[in-house]
């Protein structure tokens, strides 16, 4: 592995020469005396090394997509990507170039690196502000003390005109500070206006699937937070739902992925029908869409959910962009009244194993979870 040639190309790519020997590695110990630069470049290597293992193991192609993932993956900046790589190898589907891209788009409007980067800005931005305003508080407050002196130098003083004159200088001085503190606390201001619109608007991408229009796993969870506390306080119902496009794999590997697209889509759009103040729908990643419902039992959730799925499994669908039927496009569902779990994540983890539970029974039917840890078929 060391003298591979692809992990090389890695290592290249990212300047930092060839391949790793073992007279370059270093103990802890030893790596903590060396320079800044030579820590820093066995630490790099080393992450190259994890990167280019990865990328070798599943086959992927290197470029700019692959590395970015591999590298969000290993590092832990993207967290939600460990749990999206385990879910694939668990259903034994590949970890490949298309299925990076696709997950590199979901989560490309609200990358953590990207709002992070925007909220240092804004942050430092603030800080200068602050910063200013202190200098101005404090060439003020200097200001005023040499006037005072000087002022208090023409009460005793028989050289008042000396002391004029020292006045002056000290008066034009404070006013030419004072000018270059107001441009800077203006451009402050204009700078961090700025920054805050881009924030906001970053933040209102973050909680967006650029797809589907909807809500996406971020904004589903925050959403989840807020509607159960506030579902407890009131003692309303309130229940989840896990949605899967049943056989979805087989619709792209026989339609192509742009026909997929549509499909979820379609789908998006059929289940945001039944989407108002007290149901929420959201895409909670690749096929899988999930639903909140505000104010309903687990029996009236269903019957609304059911009568979408049916109307879905109803219609004949064609991929117009080649004559060629899709077949039947159902969903299968699992659905958990929140309240009967000890917290929303053991109903989102009972509405999961309820969905699972609804593929091994057939697909294209909403099974109720039970709290006891068994499934009640409702379909």
């Amino acid at each position: 592995m060391e003298n591979d040639p692809i992990l090389n190309r890695v290592r290249n790519w990212f300047g930092l020469g060839g391949p790793l020997h073992a007279e370059e590695t270093a103990t802890p110990h030893e790596a903590a005396a060396l320079p800044a630069d030579g820590a820093h470049l066995i630490a790099s290597r080393a992450l190259l090394d994890q990167i280019g293992t990865f990328l070798l193991q599943h086959r992927v192609p290197i470029d700019a997509e692959s590395l970015g993932f591999a590298h969000d993956l290993i590092t832990g900046t993207d967290p939600r990507l460990a749990g999206l790589v385990n879910r694939r190898l668990r259903d034994r589907e590949p970890i490949d170039a298309e299925w990076i891209a696709e997950v590199r788009g979901m989560t490309r409007g609200d990358d953590a690196r990207s709002l992070a980067r925007l909220r240092e800005r804004l942050e430092k931005s603030v800080g200068d502000f602050s910063r200013t305003t202190s200098e101005a508080r404090s060439a003020t407050s200097d200001y005023q003390s040499a006037l005072q002196s000087h002022v208090d130098g023409l009460q005793v003083s028989t050289g008042a005109g000396e002391v004029l004159n020292e006045l002056a200088t000290v008066a034009k001085a404070m006013l030419e500070s004072t000018r270059v503190i107001e441009e800077r606390m203006a451009r402050s201001e204009r700078e961090t206006r700025q920054l805050q619109r881009r924030l906001d608007e970053a933040r209102r991408n973050a909680d967006l699937d650029h797809l589907t229009g909807l809500p996406n796993r971020r904004a589903f969870e925050a959403l989840l937070e807020r509607e159960f506390s506030e579902a407890r306080r009131l003692h309303d119902a309130l229940c989840v739902a896990f949605c899967d496009i049943d056989k979805f794999k087989a619709i792209n590997d026989l339609h192509g992925h742009d026909a997929g697209d549509r499909v979820l889509k379609l789908v998006a759009r059929t289940l945001a029908e039944i989407s108002d103040d007290r149901c929420h729908v959201a895409r909670h990643g690749g096929e899988e869409f999930v639903v909140l419902f505000r104010g309903k039992s687990a029996r009236e959730a269903f019957a609304t959910l059911d009568e979408t799925r049916e109307s879905l499994a109803s219609r004949r669908l064609v991929n117009r962009a080649t004559d060629t039927p899709f077949g039947q496009v159902s969903f299968s569902a699992g659905l958990a009244d929140v309240f009967a779990f000890p917290d929303p994540r053991a109903a989102l983890k009972g509405a999961d194993e309820a969905l699972y539970a609804a593929k091994e029974q057939g697909r294209n039917r909403i099974i109720i979870a039970d709290p006891a840890g068994l499934t009640d078929r409702a379909a």
